[in-house]
């Protein structure tokens, strides 16, 4: 039988349907079937030898086709059994359904016919509710006739405080109460009804003094806890108390949420006023009780010194407050209270928010401190917050700091500016006292190594020696911005001090013979020596500060030690125009024929030069040294600008002799002078006395042929010489030719060496007097 055969039962073969009329999707497959077959096989016959293995590949092929055979008739077998199978399922499903429709039906029926049965029972439980209602009012009349006195008593019990029995009987009240409610609520439910208004009314009025009992009982429980820290060391029974009413208040609030709001409760409604979380009220009271005590601060009575007493009354209080919750309140609580934690978490917010207030406060630098010391070092030290017994519940409750950093920060920078007020104030005061000690007719004080100083060094090093030492106390990053701060005012100081040694100077020029400038000198070299201690004192201060607080500070940081070396250099320059000054009044007699006869004024200006360098003698190292040098370059370059001044001229080998001999008794002369130089050991590099020989041996050769070598090695030693500078030597020799002077003068500008390094000039400083000739003759090198 055919595909199409099976498809249609066997009817008749003249009435058979063609398979592709049927499924014309089997003659498109059997059309890419054969298509396919085709291809395949041009692949494998495309040669007659290869038509040898037909056989072989009918074979396989014909395995092949019945085991896919073999796989459909077994798969459409199992098809077939499982369409049987549930069709047999259905078949038992329908039948059930008839039954239980079947079912149903007798139930209606009998439902119906017993609904008359029930109408003559309506009667009946409207009488079983009135019942019910009567019965209740019976059994709460008692109750209710005993409300009122009940009442009374628990008042009595109140304000005797006798708390526990109070509370005793309010809850006997509150569960009458609520016994009421909930028999009135059940009446009005079995009739269909809900509870009225009036009724909830009608109770509430009557229960009106039970809300009022327990408004009166938390005000007594209230004022026992937030009173605890004061009156239980006397007397711990009414906080215990208080405690178990809260701890069963709060267990009942529990029960009651359980029952009647949680999953599988009755639908009984809460009791009014609940719940009452007296817990929670418990230690909201407990930090109220504590900030009270740092309520009543006002900012008039913690002023100035007031304020560290202040905060050590407060540390005191605290710490006393702590031993008695710690040794007595804890033990009057469950331990899942940890009144401790919650002690210290309300004492450090009201501290914070305490301190908070006071750093807002226009604080004085002392003020400040004593907030800085006391929240930095004071609250977190082992005899507060940093007591072993505290350190864990400290650690536990992750309170924080007292103040954020932001607020210490504030804090900090709030003092470095009230400490910068106070010591600009106290700087200036210093400078007008030393301004005024710069105008005393005596001789400045000396320390104990004779040197000359006056008050201002001392003030200036102590108070910012002290401002260090107090910042550091608080901390190095407060050390730093002190120190920082100071350096500033140090330059300030010291910029105004220079300034103030220049008005010295012309107030003494302008009148150099005033009685009030008598010690003039004396307070330059005081100054100077004040100015080297307070370069020690800075260096000291610049040693103090930390490596990194350079970088802390935007500005530039301030550098007080080159406004020292500028005033220094000031004073110095002061002191040279006054050995100047004193050695005016003898220069011009220098180089002249009498001078070349009878040796003056030579003695007289060493006498000079002696009297100023023992009073150099005061001025402490390096600047003494200094001074010294400074004095003998000065008195060497005004002696050789005497000599440029061509005031003695030679006319003879004899007058050259007589002139050079006494340059190198006036040399000996100074040596003598200047021999402190030599005996500490600080000659310069450079002696300036070494020049007056050479000079001398320059004027004195007799053979004027021999010049030009003289000359290179007055040009070796000296550099910066220049031709005016020899042309006036030729001319105070007066025997050199216009020839030899032109030899020389082209040597020497032929062979003008650079400066070497370090090389301080001496020539530099001399300027040649300008030529008193009315004309140069053409022939001639003007000189």
């Amino acid at each position: 039988m055919s595909a199409g055969d099976q498809k249609n039962g066997g009817d008749k073969p003249g009435d058979t349907v063609p398979v592709a009329e049927v499924w014309p999707e089997v003659e498109r497959a059997e059309c890419l079937a054969r298509g396919a077959a085709l291809k395949w096989a041009s692949g494998v016959f495309c040669q007659p030898e290869h038509l040898e293995r037909l056989s072989q590949y009918r074979k396989r092929e014909s395995q092949r086709t019945a085991s896919i055979h073999t796989r459909l008739k077994s798969m459409v077998q199992s098809y077939l059994e499982g369409v049987g199978w549930g069709l047999e399922q259905l078949r038992e499903a329908r039948t059930e359904l008839k039954e239980v429709s079947h079912t149903l039906k007798k139930a209606g029926l009998e439902t119906n016919g017993n609904a008359e049965g029930v109408k003559s029972l309506e009667r009946l439980r409207d009488v079983s509710v009135n019942h019910r209602q009567l019965l209740a009012a019976v059994s709460n009349l008692p109750r209710l006739y005993s409300v009122r006195s009940m009442v009374l008593e628990t008042e009595r019990l109140v304000e005797s405080r006798r708390l526990l029995e109070a509370h005793a009987r309010l809850m006997d009240l509150e569960r009458w109460q609520d016994d009421i409610l909930w028999q009135l609520h059940g009446a009005a439910g079995t009739s269909g009804s809900a509870l009225s208004t009036e009724d909830q009314e009608l109770v509430a009025k009557y229960f009106s003094g039970v809300g009022q009992l327990v408004d009166a009982l938390g005000k007594e429980l209230w004022a026992v806890v937030s009173s605890a820290l004061a009156v239980a060391r006397q007397n711990p029974t009414p906080f215990v108390s208080a405690v178990r009413i809260v701890e069963r208040e709060e267990a009942l609030d529990q029960v009651l949420l359980e029952e009647r709001g949680g999953p599988g409760g009755n639908n009984r409604p809460l009791p009014p006023r609940r719940p009452r979380c007296w817990r929670s009220c418990f230690f909201q009271v407990l930090e109220e009780a504590v900030s009270a005590r740092f309520r009543s601060v006002s900012y008039l009575h913690t002023r100035g010194p007031g304020l560290a007493g202040h905060l050590s009354a407060l540390q005191h209080a605290i710490m006393a407050d702590l031993a008695t919750v710690r040794h007595l309140l804890e033990h009057c609580v469950p331990s899942h209270y940890r009144l401790t934690g919650a002690y210290l978490r309300a004492s450090h917010y009201c501290l914070h928010t305490h301190l908070m207030q006071v750093s807002s406060w226009d604080l004085e630098s002392g003020e400040i401190f004593a907030v800085l010391n006391w929240v930095l070092h004071i609250y977190n030290s082992p005899d507060m917050m940093g007591h072993p017994e505290l350190v864990v519940e400290m650690e536990r409750e992750e309170l924080g700091p007292l103040i954020s950093a932001e607020g210490l920060e504030q804090l900090q920078n709030k003092y470095v500016q009230s400490v910068r007020k106070s010591v600009s104030e106290w700087m200036h005061k210093a400078l007008q006292v030393e301004l005024q000690d710069w105008q005393r007719e005596q001789e400045p004080d000396t320390d104990h190594e004779g040197f000359y100083q006056t008050s201002l060094p001392t003030i200036i090093t102590q108070m910012l020696e002290e401002n260090a030492r107090v910042a550091l106390m608080i901390g190095e990053s407060l050390r730093d911005q002190t120190i920082q701060m100071g350096l500033y005012e140090m330059e300030n100081l010291l910029n105004k001090f220079r300034e103030a040694l220049v008005e010295f100077g012309k107030e003494h020029r302008r009148d150099p013979s005033n009685n009030k400038n008598k010690f003039y000198l004396y307070y330059l070299l005081a100054s100077i020596s004040n100015c080297i201690i307070l370069k020690k004192s800075t260096e000291s201060l610049q040693q103090q500060q930390s490596t990194r607080s350079a970088s802390q500070f935007s500005r530039t940081p301030p550098n007080p030690l080159a406004a020292l070396d500028r005033a220094v250099r000031r004073a110095c320059r002061l002191v040279m125009d006054q050995l100047l000054l004193d050695l005016q009044p003898f220069l011009p007699s220098l180089l002249t024929r009498p001078w070349l006869v009878q040796g003056e004024p030579t003695p007289k200006l060493c006498h000079v030069l002696e009297r100023h360098l023992e009073l150099y003698g005061r001025v402490r190292p390096p600047c003494r040294q200094c001074l010294q040098e400074e004095a003998q370059w000065l008195m060497v370059v005004e002696y050789v600008r005497a000599l440029m001044q061509k005031r003695t001229v030679c006319r003879s080998a004899e007058e050259r002799r007589q002139l050079a001999q006494q340059m190198l008794q006036d040399d000996q002369l100074f040596r003598e002078s200047f021999q402190c130089l030599e005996g500490d050991g600080s000659v310069a590099d450079v002696n300036p006395l070494a020049l007056l020989p050479v000079l001398a041996d320059f004027i004195r050769l007799k053979d004027p042929g021999m010049l030009t070598l003289e000359l290179s090695g007055l040009v070796a030693k000296y550099p910066d010489i220049s031709e005016e500078h020899v042309s006036v030597l030729l001319d105070i020799r007066g025997d050199v030719s216009r020839d030899i002077r032109g030899a020389v003068l082209d040597l020497l500008e032929q062979s003008a060496p650079p400066l070497p390094a370090g090389y301080r000039p001496i020539f530099t400083d001399i300027l040649v007097p300008p030529s008193t000739m009315a004309f140069c003759l053409p022939t001639a090198k003007c000189a």
